[in-house]
């Protein structure tokens, strides 16, 4: 199951945000190859958040998944999560920072 956590600095309020999770979901199952029964999406606005040493527009984001992650699919989120935020909150790609994290990497097995 992909979970998309999506932070900004950016205030929401009056902001329709389903665009925002529609399409999220959509790019994560597309991109990472799991259904979109499965990709869970946060959204948290008017956090403090200061990039580049000042307060602008800016999205700090996370996506853990259970395997399908791979050097192009990191680009391809990356790429396209982006243009979402600077399409949907203006917000540019430069100032957009995605972390994805694998759980099937990160796992030791040992034979009993």
């Amino acid at each position: 199951m992909p979970c998309l956590y999506i932070s900004t600095n950016v205030c929401l309020d009056g902001v329709d945000t389903e665009p925002i999770f529609v399409e999220a979901t959509k790019a994560v199952s597309s991109i990472i190859g799991k259904p979109e029964k499965f990709v869970m999406v946060i959204l948290k606005g008017s956090l403090a958040i200061s990039f580049g040493g000042n307060k602008d527009p800016a999205v700090y984001a996370e996506i853990i998944s259970m395997g399908g992650i791979t050097r192009e699919v990191k680009k391809q989120l990356i790429s396209t999560l982006g243009a979402i935020c600077q399409d949907k909150l203006s917000i540019p790609p430069a100032r957009f920072f995605l972390k994805v994290y694998d759980t099937t990497a990160h796992h030791s097995y040992s034979k009993l």
